[in-house]
């Protein structure tokens, strides 16, 4: 078992965001966390990834409590590439994926060869390496993006968490990246937990969907049983048909242009 949630509840200055949340979310699995603007999905990758403290309800990970870890053991466990990346300071592309590896590097040491050939391997296998030595602040929004993204691969977690993480790119990286992560799932057992806007590219990628309203959780399973023309309507008040489109292997969706 990656993630137990057990009735988890959140507020921003007693405006309830998450009320009453249980999931379990076993290891090994793509997950995509779909819902309304403002439901609480960024707020609940913030929660999983020990960045905020839960109002009420629990939250464990591989059996244990998740406030129990330590910081620098949680980041070796789970990263996170956030929906916005700011940083003023002119640091190479190169040295903020460097950061992913800062969890495993002993306190006053200088990163490894490992630790330095971790963070090519990532760049190249990302698009990223050419970008090496341009400073992040001189980055378009989409490089600086993929930046960020590899970043969090470089960090080499069993865990991955994706706030709309692709939001800001073409859909070629997009494609490129959604299929890497999903690879590292198949292949190497990684639990990717991740928000999308767009139900159609979370319908191709991931074998489980989570839909969230109002801070609650309406359905949850695996793709193909969830992803269905009457759970859109409840969550988001339109029409649409859901069928298996056999050119990208996945269910995906149509939309009226009108909710009714």
């Amino acid at each position: 078992m990656s993630f137990e949630v057990q009735s988890l509840a959140f507020a921003y200055a007693h405006q309830p965001v998450l009320q009453g949340v249980s999931l379990a979310l076993p290891a090994g699995h793509f997950y995509g966390i779909l819902g309304p603007n403002g439901c609480g999905k960024t707020t609940l990758l913030d929660l999983l990834a020990g960045h905020r403290q839960p109002a009420a309800g629990a939250i464990r990970y591989r059996g244990r409590d998740l406030g129990g870890y330590a910081r620098r053991a949680l980041a070796a466990e789970i990263a996170l590439v956030p929906q916005d990346f700011y940083i003023n300071f002119p640091f190479t592309a190169q040295e903020i994926v460097m950061m992913g590896r800062y969890p495993f590097i002993p306190r006053f040491a200088a990163p490894s060869a490992e630790d330095h050939q971790r963070v090519r391997d990532v760049m190249k296998v990302t698009g990223t390496w050419p970008l090496r030595r341009a400073f992040v602040t001189e980055l378009s929004g989409g490089e600086r993006q993929r930046v960020v993204f590899a970043r969090a691969l470089a960090q080499d977690t069993r865990v991955l968490l994706l706030d709309e993480a692709t939001s800001n790119l073409d859909i070629g990286h997009c494609l490129e990246l959604l299929a890497l992560t999903a690879g590292a799932v198949r292949t190497a057992g990684k639990t990717v937990i991740a928000v999308f806007q767009d139900i159609n590219l979370a319908a191709a990628f991931c074998d489980r969907l989570v839909f969230i309203k109002a801070g609650a959780v309406v359905a949850h399973g695996e793709t193909a049983e969830v992803l269905r023309a009457e759970v859109l309507r409840e969550i988001f008040g339109v029409s649409a048909r859901v069928s298996y489109n056999s050119y990208c292997d996945a269910q995906q969706v149509v939309f009226r242009k009108s909710a009714e």
